[in-house]
């Protein structure tokens, strides 16, 4: 059965904040279209003042997730923080004292995650979210191993699924958040949540998969 360590994993967190902050002017830029156009800017900096106190320490990923998890819900501002603040958190929490990492508990991580964003948001599959992403990725994951994929297939399973979520968004009407707002108009643009989300789930799965043994 193929696992990989929490111990010393925290590196995982480093390079997911080293691809939002080189995504930080891509996704303000999809934020502008529709929304207030700091998505990149908050998210840059969030994951950035949580790579500054992980650099150099030799750290399990659940205590570097739930680093990000705190700086994120309690350091930047916008929607964003919260949600991913609170998905990160819960991510830890699954992993919390578990040395070897399976695909049974990453699937737990991934379900702790998208019930966290939902205990404080509204959002749902076709609104034009995180969500988008999230939910098909998650679907991916448990539907390759259901079938007997093993780990790193349904690692490539879920990225595969985050990113055609995160296509979908652009024949979406947004329904929740600022760019609600905006009605068709919010039609042919990329949400910048359901684009953040696929980064991170694409960084954390690369991660993974890379360690798998």
């Amino acid at each position: 059965m193929q696992t990989f360590s929490n111990a010393n994993a925290g590196a995982i967190v480093l390079s997911l904040a080293e691809r939002i902050i080189e995504n930080r002017a891509y996704l303000s830029e999809i934020d502008g279209k529709i929304g207030d156009g700091d998505h990149g800017v908050n998210m840059a900096k969030g994951f950035g003042l949580a790579a500054d106190r992980l650099k150099g320490k030799e750290i399990t990923l659940s205590e570097a997730l739930d680093t990000l998890g705190t700086v994120l819900m309690t350091e930047i501002g916008g929607s964003m923080g919260p949600l991913y603040g609170v998905m990160f958190t819960e991510f830890a929490e699954k992993l919390d004292g578990v040395p070897a990492i399976d695909a049974a508990t990453y699937s737990r991580m991934l379900h702790a995650g998208l019930e966290g964003i939902q205990s404080i948001g509204s959002a749902k599959v076709g609104d034009k979210t995180l969500i988008d992403t999230l939910v098909p990725a998650v679907d991916a994951f448990d539907g390759a191993t259901a079938s007997g994929k093993p780990f790193d297939e349904a690692l490539d399973a879920l990225v595969a699924a985050a990113e055609a979520g995160r296509d979908s968004t652009l024949n979406l009407v947004a329904r929740v958040g600022r760019a609600s707002r905006l009605g068709e108009r919010s039609l042919g643009v990329l949400d910048a949540g359901a684009t953040s989300c696929a980064i991170i789930l694409k960084e954390l799965s690369l991660g993974a998969r890379a360690r798998l043994a």
